[in-house]
């Protein structure tokens, strides 16, 4: 437990460098890239010189870059954010909303999107070869070079034909009007084509990477030994082979925390979701360095966090990995 302990800490201490070196790294390459937030307000020519001059000083927009980015940091270790450039919007308050929007879509799309891939991706490997894993594979590869919009696409076009689920948004127009529960099962209501779409999106790959992992594994000399001695042929599977097959699949989940907030951006955009990933292409578009600064940092953020879970997780389902031995 001590061990454990003080290898959460390493890897927290390390944490903190990394996201400062990003933060950094980012900061001056948005600064250095061409154009700044004003870059359309000067095309008008309403707009007065005086006033982009005024507006570029109340946010430091005048002072060297180091200095901008001191100020940033600062400001930012204090919970403060700072305000968009355009809108004057408190940063903070803008990524909060939408996060919490994406974060639900992201963690009900991946738990439906690993619920369906594990099973089938063992399944499948149980039933090699025959014309139902063959069916499935084809499938998968069909859907796997499908462009994730032209679903969407299709998914929006089944909801506006059948009027069976919302076309868009997050809530319904009396969301206010109901009690808590109800305003979860609306919620849920208007999430279940964006979710459906996601998991269809991500599964595919996700079953294919299980079900080789899994044939791997089943492949190995004391996977044979095993099933000579005589174990049931489901205790070979799901005790002896399972565990050593989903290990590189929980490495691959920490990256796919990492990918929550800003991984759904398609799916938003075309189903109307106050989400984050639309909201950064935005800041993006608009070179809103405080914008952009907040969303790359809590990527980054979610990053170090998913790796240190997945590193958890290996431990947890095998006992034999040692965590220093994940650095």
């Amino acid at each position: 437990m001590n061990d454990n302990f003080a290898y959460i800490l390493k890897r927290l201490g390390q944490a903190v460098l990394v996201i400062f070196l990003v933060s950094v790294l980012s900061f001056v390459m948005l600064k250095l890239s061409p154009g700044d937030c004003f870059t359309d307000v000067k095309l008008n020519p309403s707009t007065s010189k005086e006033f982009i001059e005024s507006e570029k000083a109340r946010l430091g927009y005048d002072q060297p870059i180091l200095i901008q980015y001191r100020n940033w940091l600062g400001s930012a270790l204090q919970g403060n954010l700072g305000r968009t450039c355009q809108g004057n919007a408190p940063v903070f308050q803008l990524v909060s909303e939408r996060a919490g929007n994406t974060l639900i879509l992201a963690l009900a799309s991946l738990v439906t999107t690993w619920a369906i891939a594990i099973p089938l991706g063992i399944f499948c490997a149980v039933k090699q070869n025959t014309k139902l894993d063959q069916t499935i594979q084809v499938v998968s590869y069909i859907i796997q070079g499908f462009p994730s919009f032209i679903l969407a696409i299709l998914v929006l076009m089944f909801a506006q034909s059948t009027s069976l689920f919302p076309v868009g948004g997050l809530t319904s127009i009396d969301f206010g009007d109901r009690n808590w529960f109800g305003q979860i099962i609306d919620i849920g209501y208007h999430l279940v084509l964006p979710v459906f779409t996601l998991t269809i999106i991500g599964f595919v790959g996700l079953q294919r990477l299980m079900r080789g992992n899994l044939l791997d594994v089943l492949r190995q000399d004391y996977i044979k030994t095993a099933r000579s001695k005589g174990l049931p042929e489901n205790k070979v599977i799901y005790v002896h082979a399972l565990r050593n097959a989903i290990n590189p699949l929980i490495t691959l989940l920490g990256f796919e925390l990492s990918g929550l907030l800003g991984g759904s951006f398609i799916t938003e955009y075309f189903f109307g979701l106050p989400g984050l990933g639309k909201l950064l292409l935005q800041a993006v578009q608009q070179k809103d360095v405080n914008l952009v600064m907040a969303g790359l940092t809590l990527g980054t953020l979610m990053l170090v966090i998913g790796n240190l879970l997945a590193d958890l997780l290996l431990k947890a389902v095998d006992p034999r990995i040692r965590l220093e031995e994940l650095d």
